[in-house]
Formats: structure tokens, sequence, C-alpha cells
């Protein structure tokens, strides 16, 4: 053993007995015989905590004088959701020179207070950029402010956040999704040209398909997290939303790679080795030889708008013209991704809003944790219901059904499997990407009022959390809102790729974008 036991602190505050009151509430108990001994580890360790603690933290330093924090004097909310400020990139410019960038109010700038979503707690502080912060930088990108995220990333509506309502851009009143809801508002309305946001769950893919524009949620690992707020290491992803395919190419080539510090991308590529944008800005406009599946599951669904399958199903068509091979497939687990989602986010959620995650290897944003925790009543009671759902979920399910997240992990290994085995045929599989277009905004109430307008969007998106393949939505036509058929709004189609194999959604994408004009479909 390494703890050293035999010279405890005078001032200790471990008495005899604690040992016991910790597991009396698993119906454990302490043989007598050795209680004076646990007391003793248990002194020790509390020495050890201590110890730690006392150590200075060890954070990534931002480098202020090539890129000084300049207008900071600014850090409000905007109408448009931003936290606005702004600082240029590098000044010898790259391959993102003169384009503007909002990041997701979940994605560290240093000295830029953070939200969340929320006031549950007030706003920290970070003292570092995120890894994607540092490259976007690096390219000769300008940060154009934070956007709003919902409240802790956890809902796909665009009113949960505390900071305020985000409208969509094609029909005030309704969605902009979310969680990245703030972010594909301003990409959709022509405010920045490129947002980085997070996706758990859909938190890219639903805005970008309810505003009408592109969003990449990468294969799991291929962008590092670090510097982002957590959800649950195995379903976090970060990714680009823009205008087009080809400005979406662009980023991820910058943001790609691993940086030495989040193990989710020990498997990435070397930081600016790939090529995606020089691949489809210089490929064919056509897909000849390419096989694309139709999955059934994701056009069948009941949950899924007939307006918005026949749009996805005749945009999906129009890749024949394009020299692709369409057909339908079918894969029954696709069915499963819904439930293995919300097992892996709630236990994981849970555990990580009350500062209990373990297990993995990167950066933890400690004036985040400091924050936050321990949380109280009075905030716990200004939460929005969904949050407060994670948390009552997550306990249950660690106290009920101790072994069900391993057991959710090896499935949601399967139906991956299952997946790649589709696509050692497949190029690409598509399917909707919402199963209706955005929905008018709810209002914070009840937790069942308050949850239903964000229900079921996810059946189509989540599974790729879990399963870590690659998909993006693209938009691909419009179709009326469920309760006023003149409101036209976006619909969005999600092309999914094997692991690792962004370059083909990115040329399917591109393909469909160049021949075909959405806003006229």
């Amino acid at each position: 053993m390494s703890v050293l036991f035999t010279n405890i602190s005078e001032n200790n505050p471990v008495k005899p007995g604690d040992a016991e009151a910790l597991i009396e509430p698993l119906g454990l108990t302490i043989d007598p015989n050795e209680s004076s001994d646990f007391h003793t580890l248990l002194a020790a360790v509390h020495d050890c905590a201590e110890g730690v603690n006392a150590l200075p933290d060890y954070q990534p330093v931002p480098n202020k004088t090539k890129y000084p924090r300049e207008n900071l004097k600014n850090k409000c909310l905007d109408k448009h959701g931003r936290i606005s400020f702004s600082f240029g990139g590098n000044p010898e410019g790259g391959v993102l020179a003169g384009k503007s960038v909002s990041v997701k109010d979940v994605v560290a700038v240093a000295d830029v207070p953070q939200l969340l979503g929320s006031d549950v707690t007030p706003a920290w502080t970070p003292s570092t950029d995120a890894t994607v912060v540092t490259r976007l930088l690096d390219a000769g990108a300008s940060i154009h402010g934070t956007s709003t995220c919902e409240h802790y990333c956890h809902s796909t509506s665009s009113y949960t956040s505390a900071q305020g309502t985000i409208e969509n851009p094609h029909a005030p009143g309704y969605s902009a999704g979310g969680s990245t809801s703030g972010g594909a508002a301003l990409v959709s309305g022509g405010l920045v040209d490129i947002t980085i946001g997070g996706d758990q769950g859909g938190s890219i893919r639903v805005p970008a398909a309810l505003c009408g524009c592109v969003g990449l949620k990468p294969t799991h690992g291929r962008v590092p997290y670090t510097g982002i707020s957590s959800g649950d290491a195995l379903v976090d992803h970060a990714g680009p939303l823009a205008r087009t395919t080809l400005e979406v190419a662009i980023c991820l080539d910058v943001i790609s790679g691993y940086d030495g510090i989040d193990d989710r991308s020990l498997g990435s590529s070397k930081p600016g080795s790939t090529r995606f944008a020089t691949a489809i800005e210089n490929g064919p406009r056509r897909l000849d030889g390419l096989r694309i599946g139709l999955v059934r599951e994701g056009f069948e669904h009941s949950a899924v708008d007939p307006t918005v399958r026949e749009s996805v199903f005749t945009a999906a068509k129009k890749f024949e013209s394009l020299g692709a091979t369409v057909e339908e497939v079918s894969l029954p687990d696709h069915l499963h991704g819904p439930a293995l989602w919300t097992i892996l986010s709630r236990i994981a959620g849970a555990q990580t809003l009350l500062g209990q995650n373990t297990g993995r290897r990167g950066l933890c944003m400690m004036e985040a944790e400091m924050n936050r925790l321990p949380w109280s009543n009075e905030g716990f009671q200004r939460a929005f219901p969904s949050t407060k759902n994670v948390i009552i979920n997550g306990l249950y399910l660690i106290s009920r059904f101790p072994n069900i997240y391993g057991k959710t992990v090896n499935i949601g290994r399967q139906v991956s499997d299952k997946y790649q085995k589709l696509f050692e045929e497949y190029d690409a599989l598509v399917m909707p990407t919402t199963p209706v277009v955005a929905p008018k905004h709810g209002k914070w109430g009840p937790p069942l009022e308050s949850l239903k307008p964000s229900i079921g969007l996810t059946i189509n998106t989540a599974i790729f959390n879990v399963t870590g393949h690659p998909a993006m939505s693209i938009p691909v036509g419009f179709a009326p809102a469920k309760d006023d058929a003149k409101v036209m709004l976006p619909v969005g189609m999600q092309i999914v790729g094997g692991l690792w194999q962004e370059e083909k959604i990115l040329q399917v994408g591109h393909a469909w974008e160049s021949n075909f004009d959405w806003k006229q479909t």
C-alpha cells in the first residue's frame, strides 16, 4: 500500500464511526475488530485529498499575446442569444481567414463568462481556451461571441435557456432546435459563418435541421473535447454548423486531431492531416458507383410526419440522377436508439452534474466544477425540468439497475457493429434528421408540459451518439408547420457514414447541394 497512514495530521476531522456511517446506507457493516484500522485508513485518505487539494491546478495556457482578448467589455447577451465580444485570429491568415465563428456556450473561451444556458449558479469564467478555439484562431478565424445553449444541454427545444428564447430565423414563434440553438440561428440568419456546437444526442443536427443549415457530428473522438463541458464522455461530440458542406469540411480539417489531452480523441488523426475540404471541392459533383441506403426504420417510425418523410425520400431519390444506386435497407436495432441513449445519458449525466464522473484522461475545468458544486435546493428548483429529470433518473437507475450502464454500452457496441456491417455494402445511409419540422415554442411549467415539444425529436439522431458514427444534416426542402400550413419550415436529411468516413458523407452532401437548390425544392 502506497498510502502513508502512520502519521495522521493533528487536525484531521475523521472521527471513529465515520467509516461505518459511510457504508451503512448500503446495508454493510464493519467487524468491530477492524473498526480502528479502517478509521486510520479513512483519516489517511483524507490527508491525501487535502494534500492534492493544496497543489496548484494545471490548465492549458491560452496565448493572449497572439490573440488578445479585445472588446470583452461587451460580455452581455444580445438579441440573437450571443455573449457579444470579438477577437481576431492569426494575423498571418489561414484557411479560415475572414470567417466569423461563434462557439456554443459550453466551449471555454478564456476570460469570457460561461452560462451553460442556466442560472442555477452564477456564470463562471474559464482560464483557458478549448482546443477547438485555439485551432480556429490559428487558422485565421475571428471569434464573434458565444451563442446560447439550452439548459445544461438538456433540451432539443430553444426556449429552455435561462438566458431567453431563441427564435427560428424562418418563422418567429417556432423552435430553432437545441441544444446548439443560438449557434444554428446565427448561422442560418447570416450573422456568423460558422458555429461550433456540441452534440450528445442530436444537439448539432437537430438545430441544423430545424433552421436550414448544415450540421456535422463527426466520428466519436475525431474532434477533441478538451475545454468543452461534458455530459457523458461516451456520447460527447463537437463539430461545426455552417451554411454549406464546404464550410463544414474546411472547419472540420481545422479542428480535427488528437490534442495530447482528451482520451476521446486518441484514435483521431494527426492535427492538420485531413483534407476533407480539398477532397470535396476538387472531387466530382456526381456520385457514380456509390451505394446509398435508405434506412426503413428511420423513415417509417410512427413519429415521422408524412410530409417530412416524403420530402426526405424525394430528396434522397435524386441521388440516382447523380449516378448513385439508392435502395431501401433495414436495421431493426436502429429502433433501440432512444432507450440506449436514455440509459447512458441519464446515468453519466447525473454523475457529471453531481461531480461523480470518473475514468477518463483529459482536462477537468475546475472553475466550472467548483462553481456548480455542491448543489443547493434553491439552485435545483431554478433548473429546467429536463435537468432535474436527469439527476432523478440517473440516481434511480444507479440504485435499482446497478449493472445497466455496462450492459447498455455492450448493446450499443453491438448496434455499432451491425451498422459497420451495413457500411461494407453501402457508402452512406440516409433518413430524416428530425421526424417533424420546427414545432412551436413550449413554455416553462410542469415537467411533462415543459418537455412535450422536444419529445421524439432525436429518434434518428441519438443512436449515432451511442454508436459513434459520423452523421450530418443538410437542408433539402420545406414542409408546413404542424399547426399552420401557411408556415413553411426547413426539412433536414441525415447522411450517416462508417466510422472515420466523414469524407464520404461530405461528398454525398456536397453533391446533393451542388446539383439541387433546397430552397426551391
